[in-house]
């Protein structure tokens, strides 16, 4: 895949402009277009309308919620793999203390980086993501995600 640019800690929040400038809204403005129709008359027909602007509001948020939790098992499985490749002996039964938070955060260590970081992770117990992206000194770009 093509890397349009350089990815690190401050730019590598993923926005898909079609969706998030243009789908989500339109389907918003269909929402309230709806629910304001209902004020001038209340019908089977306006009713229908506002609940199915409502129901397509609500089917794309989680489809893009579901695509972003497959996305987030298969980056712990992707993680889970580097550490047995990559952690020391002694740190690879602890693989499985490491939450699902811990473990997308950490995707974006260099390998040379991962067995330190890792192991901060599990000494200090550090659960945020944003905590253990920021610790990150050489960013492993991902520019697959959904």
């Amino acid at each position: 895949m093509e890397k349009p640019y350089a990815q690190s800690f401050k730019n590598h929040a993923r926005l898909v402009p079609a969706f998030h400038f243009f789908v989500l809204p339109m389907l918003l403005a269909n929402v309230i277009y709806r629910l304001i129709q209902l004020k001038n008359g209340i019908s089977f027909g306006s009713i229908w309308a506002a609940l199915f602007a409502i129901a397509l509001f609500v089917f794309a948020g989680m489809a893009r919620t579901f695509a972003l939790s497959v996305q987030d098992r298969l980056i712990c499985l992707e993680t889970q793999t580097r550490m047995e490749k990559l952690l020391p002996a002694e740190l690879r039964p602890r693989i499985v203390e490491f939450t699902p938070n811990q473990l997308i955060a950490l995707r974006f260590a260099s390998d040379a980086e991962l067995p330190s970081l890792a192991q901060q992770v599990l000494d200090e117990k550090i659960a945020d993501r944003k905590t253990i992206k920021s610790r990150v000194k050489n960013w492993r770009p991902d520019y697959m995600r959904a």
